[in-house]
């Protein structure tokens, strides 16, 4: 499939937004939340009937995971009602739709990553609301791609990185948690291997790949890397001089309102066989977006 006209959703997040240079070689008409509001039906309707794009592209999500646990509403319209309004716009047009999804779907109680043929079983709202997106696209049964990716970070927005960036700057000791593993994904390397899977797809098969860094480590063991990388790359100095700063903390000791899965390592080896597409490890995804900070 080589699309000429695309739709890309969320051009102001962190997906979206390493996206959008990636594209440049198509027509892509980029729009912001502001400009395509997930949570109004109608307004989706007239957006896409307007633009009548060949494929879209959709980041965009309501992703503030503990929120959602008193946001049930809004997290459900944009990350379940939304993906579906779309795929039903996209399929009367005759388009293909890419749409982003989450490790959240699962449980997060499997001991190896997980593969894509795996039970699903959310334990949070953003992960339930994310996979009735996911099962609402299947349903219409348009051409598409569901890819879920884990722990996203970048240059842009706010996010782990930049936060642990932050705190390093003003504290001289942090504690973090160690017991919650997955692969830290940068939006580079994500935009990156969209671009080629764009080029790639026929925009005729279906289906669910995960979509990640390779590798795991802890939130505590990129937090480590983060600051490692940070000061060996020249950077402005950290208050924290050595790596015995950062603490290891327990997810009992770190409540939260939303459940978080144990295990958000998943399993990429559908799209490098389908596709021959391998996002980078999570090391070095982390190393090539310390060039921009």
């Amino acid at each position: 499939m080589k699309p000429n006209r695309i739709l890309l959703t969320g051009v102001n997040g962190q997906v979206g937004h390493a996206l959008l240079p990636q594209l440049s070689g198509h027509q892509v008409i980029a729009l912001s939340r502001h400009e395509l509001d997930l949570s109004n039906v109608d307004t989706i309707r007239s957006v896409i009937r307007e633009i009548k794009p060949d494929l879209i592209i959709n980041p965009a999500a309501y992703t503030a995971i503990d929120k959602a646990e008193s946001e049930l509403d809004l997290a459900y319209a944009i990350n379940a009602t939304a993906p579906q309004v779309i795929a039903e716009e996209a399929a009367k047009l005759g388009s293909a739709l890419i749409h982003f999804s989450t490790d959240y779907v699962y449980d997060g109680r499997k001991n190896v990553p997980y593969v894509e043929t795996d039970a699903v079983n959310p334990q949070s709202v953003y992960g339930k609301s994310k996979l009735a997106g996911e099962l609402a696209i299947q349903t219409v049964g348009l051409p598409h791609l569901i890819l879920r990716t884990s722990w996203v970070y970048g240059t842009y927005g706010k996010n782990f990185l930049k936060t642990i960036l932050r705190l390093a700057s003003e504290r001289e000791q942090l504690g973090i948690v160690a017991d919650q593993i997955g692969a830290p994904t940068s939006s580079i390397s994500i935009a990156s291997a969209l671009k080629q899977l764009v080029a790639q797809w026929d925009g005729q098969q279906s289906s669910v790949y995960h979509f990640t860094n390779t590798g795991n480590t802890s939130w505590y063991g990129f937090a480590c890397e983060i600051v490692r990388q940070y000061k060996a790359s020249n950077h402005q100095p950290v208050l924290m001089t050595d790596m015995q700063a950062i603490k290891p903390l327990t997810t009992a000791d770190y409540p939260t309102p939303a459940s978080r899965p144990a295990n958000s390592c998943l399993d990429n080896a559908k799209l490098q066989q389908d596709f021959s597409i391998a996002l980078p490890t999570w090391q070095a995804g982390l190393q090539n977006v310390m060039q921009y900070l």
